[in-house]
């Protein structure tokens, strides 16, 4: 009797979590891009691919990669993107898994993005181009680099380690239709997404609108959403080569941004990377993960050229 009632719960539980994962997508509702500008879709290898584009295309390049989190899209660029445009053109795609672009059900891999970043430098830029890459993809872009020409390279905390392991386990559990959903939906409400920043993202939460926790909820619970995750979550998306190792093969400006209190990717790690491969490295005060967004004035002299190196 104990064990069919246990079993009765068991499936309840189930029921109950998967009328809330539906209940969640229908909320999720119309989905519009965050930044301003030309949207389209670029054909890549079986994706659709989301992007902005924004300025004269008769202006320099400026390719912009996001970073890679649960709620990730270029929409993290939105504080620079419009005043880059009036500079440079500014192209900002959305990865695969992300954002505008497909969410297949695959098996999301860091060597993915790298040739994802790589064809797309090719692509989508006319001439060699400014590439700014945050956190994990500023990895993949160091390694897309090598196969493409590229007038600089603009990383923001790069890592080539997020969270380790790569354990089967948790991504097929993750990847799993209904406690999968379910366990998703949790990282992904709007309590972890400013829990999130708070902790890491950023340094001053009064720097964080409303209508983008709003736009990475709603991002977070498109169909597929978790898939990419899963992945990253697991420890798959960190690539098997160090990111020093590319950095050191590159012969061009290399340029890295760090906030001074960041502390997944710590300040050392940045000025121990920046004497390894002799690249300039900018230091941004009361700042963690997104100097790009609390301190855009800033950052936008940086991309142009006009920086405070530190030493």
């Amino acid at each position: 009797m104990k064990l069919r009632n246990l079993f009765g719960v068991a499936a309840g539980t189930v029921g109950l979590t998967a009328l809330a994962n539906r209940l969640l997508t229908a909320r999720s509702g119309d989905f519009e891009p965050y930044l301003d500008g030309d949207h389209g879709t670029y054909r890549w290898r079986g994706f659709d691919i989301g992007y902005t584009e924004a300025g004269d295309p008769e202006d320099q390049d400026v390719l912009l990669f996001h970073g890679i989190n649960a709620a990730g899209s270029s929409h993290e660029f939105f504080r620079i993107f419009d005043e880059l445009s009036e500079e440079y053109h500014v192209i900002a795609p959305d990865l695969p898994g992300f954002g505008h672009s497909d969410r297949p059900p695959l098996m999301y891999s860091a060597s993915l993005y790298t040739t994802f970043v790589t064809d797309a430098i090719e692509d989508l830029a006319d001439e060699p181009p400014v590439v700014v890459a945050s956190s994990l993809t500023g990895s993949y872009a160091a390694m897309a680099a090598r196969k493409n020409d590229v007038k600089e390279l603009v990383l923001v905390a790069p890592t080539d380690s997020s969270m380790g392991g790569g354990r089967v386990w948790l991504r097929a559990l993750l990847r799993s239709p209904v406690v999968g959903q379910g366990i998703y939906n949790l990282i992904a409400s709007k309590y972890s997404i400013r829990h999130f920043h708070d902790d890491h993202g950023y340094y001053d939460m009064e720097n964080l609108p409303d209508d983008v926790v709003d736009y990475e909820w709603q991002s977070a619970h498109q169909p597929g959403a978790r898939f990419a995750p899963a992945s990253f979550v697991s420890g798959f998306l960190d690539p098997d080569e160090e990111l020093g190792d590319a950095l050191e093969e590159l012969d061009v400006p290399i340029t890295l941004v760090w906030g001074r209190e960041a502390d997944i990717t710590p300040l050392e790690d940045g000025r121990k990377l920046a004497k390894r491969v002799d690249a300039r490295l900018v230091v941004f005060d009361n700042s963690l993960l997104l100097p790009h967004v609390e301190h855009p004035e800033e950052f936008l002299d940086v991309v142009r050229g006009r920086i405070k190196i530190e030493t």
